[in-house]
């Protein structure tokens, strides 16, 4: 009797969160929540980091789908997707959960009368899980939500992007005690990247967005379209924050968009800065911070020139001749394109200071020293790499090409990059070199280092 042989090409491993099955918005969204709720539970630093973002404390963890509660007391009910509780002794803290997938976005009257709920329980907080990303990270992406019902409710929002970001840092970076727990976790992560899951990267500038690009480029653009401002002025800010999120999944550290104090407290303040910007420039910036780094990265889109451009900031050595100092960064940027422009900045500069491509800083270090007499103080590196203009994700895409920059910036760049360290007072008993400070170093990033 012949075998039968079997393929096993097609066979479907099993899955603890299956994607099959997923026949519309609203079981998308029952089984995401189910899933989130269920490996919070499950997974013990996973569901403590996620708690903790909302303000809970650490204790023992219960969640719940499906929740009803009737409204002051009517007859009208309504259904959050979800309730977190966590006890800690004596102590109780609870908090409602929303949940939307795919382009779904949370609607305001809807929280609001979760709001009056959470307030009328006693519960601590309200949170929300979407694809929305908040141009601030203090400010809900919902607007129209009454602040009075927040008084005794805290409100927190999470983006899927977010989550998965947590997770993957959680499982591959930080470490699951457990490896049944790592298991677990492992399966909501590839159930949050599998496109039926209705977790979704960002991947839309927004209707406005052609409109903005093309007038900035014709020079069109007035101040009156205050409203083409906002969306896109605000969708760059999510891009940065989801810059900063897919980069830090990817090493595993806290990456962040950093405003100044006056932009995170005003939302409206960062939105202004951005539009005078558009008006006069046509470039909208910002500025990530990536945690153990020389330097933040600030990030120029040029919608005239269609150009993306990332620097960073360093302080020259205290120490040595300027060419001493050209040679330090260079050594530490051996592996670096040529391509990048290199800045050299001195005391009480009026200006830019003297720039030119790293190619020729390597072969003519004096190429930087243009101010006889004046010691360079600090260095700018940048990169500029061509702007993509379609509003969406893929090939020539605005947001593909920020994120590229950004990632092959600090690829190159920053992650080579190490601050100068003074050396150790010499003992007296130790011979004097006349040149001592100018001795080639070893190390880069060290006083030693210098050449």
């Amino acid at each position: 009797m012949a075998e039968t042989k079997t393929s096993e090409e097609n066979w479907v491993p099993a899955r603890l969160i299956p994607t099959s099955g997923i026949s519309g918005a609203e079981e998308q969204e029952t089984r995401a929540t189910s899933a989130l709720l269920a490996v919070m539970l499950s997974v013990d630093e996973f569901g403590r980091t996620l708690t903790k973002l909302a303000g809970a404390p650490a204790g023992k963890i219960e969640t719940f789908t499906e929740v009803i509660f009737k409204v002051n007391g009517t007859k009208t009910t309504v259904r959050p997707d979800g309730l977190i509780r966590v006890t800690r002794g004596a102590r109780m803290w609870t908090a409602l959960v929303e949940v939307k997938t795919g382009k779904n976005e949370l609607v305001a009257e809807q929280l609001n009368a979760y709001a009056d709920v959470a307030r009328e329980h006693g519960f601590d907080a309200l949170i929300t899980v979407s694809n929305q990303i908040s141009p601030n990270a203090d400010k809900h992406p919902t607007p129209g939500i009454d602040g009075r019902k927040l008084r005794k409710v805290a409100l927190h929002h999470w983006s899927w992007s977010r989550v998965l970001s947590i997770a993957v840092m959680e499982r591959e970076h930080k470490g699951i005690n457990d490896p049944d727990q790592a298991w677990i976790l492992g399966e909501l992560i590839r159930y949050l990247e599998h496109p039926k899951s209705g977790a979704l990267s960002f991947d839309d500038m927004g209707s406005e967005w052609v409109r903005v690009r093309d007038a900035v480029t014709s020079g069109t653009l007035r101040a009156s379209d205050r409203e083409a401002f906002a969306e896109v002025t605000a969708n760059f800010d999510a891009l940065l924050r989801y810059s900063s999120l897919h980069l830090g999944k990817r090493l595993g550290t806290d990456v962040r968009h950093q405003m100044s104090r006056k932009e995170q407290i005003d939302p409206a303040y960062r939105q202004q800065v951005l539009e005078r910007s558009l008006l006069g420039t046509g470039v909208l910036s910002g500025t990530i911070r990536i945690p153990d780094t020389v330097g933040d990265i600030a990030i120029e889109a040029d919608l005239r020139s269609k150009t993306v451009t990332c620097h960073i900031e360093i302080d020259a050595p205290k120490l040595g001749r300027n060419r001493t100092r050209v040679n330090w960064l260079t050594r530490q940027l051996k592996a670096a394109p040529g391509a990048l422009r290199v800045e050299a900045a001195v005391p009480h500069q009026r200006g830019r200071g003297a720039a030119e491509l790293l190619d020729t800083v390597r072969g003519e270090p004096d190429s930087l020293i243009t101010e006889k007499g004046k010691e360079i103080v600090r260095f700018r590196v940048a990169a500029t790499t061509p702007m993509g203009t379609k509003r969406g994700t893929g090939k020539n895409s605005f947001i593909d090409s920020v994120l590229d920059a950004v990632d092959g910036f600090y690829a190159d760049v920053v992650q080579h990059l190490k601050a100068w360290q003074a050396p150790p007072p010499k003992s007296p008993r130790a011979p004097v070199m006349d040149d001592a400070v100018d001795a080639a170093l070893s190390e880069p990033g060290s006083a030693e280092s210098m050449g």
